[in-house]
């Protein structure tokens, strides 16, 4: 049985890896809109003893590479831009 490894987000994700910052504006708005950490990762406790640790899902994501990555391209520009000022 010939089993193919089909990857239906390929296209999104090298759609996001292209993207290039070239506005501030929009810059700002994917750092606000793209959490700087995982927001989901907590500690669960009970009279200040850890009951359970929930761990970080963003690896879940199949986009978190992609989207970390945009992230990251929108500060540099942003860093950039004010250095330049």
């Amino acid at each position: 049985m010939n089993t193919h490894n089909l990857d239906l987000l390929l296209p999104i994700r090298q759609k996001l890896d292209t993207i290039e910052i070239h506005n501030s504006k929009l810059a700002r708005l994917l750092c606000r809109v793209i959490p700087a950490s995982c927001p989901f990762e907590s500690d669960i406790k009970l009279f200040s003893a850890l009951v359970i640790h929930i761990p970080p899902l963003c690896k879940l994501n199949p986009l978190y590479e992609q989207l970390i990555g945009l992230r990251f391209r929108a500060i540099c520009y942003l860093t950039q831009l004010n250095s330049n000022t």
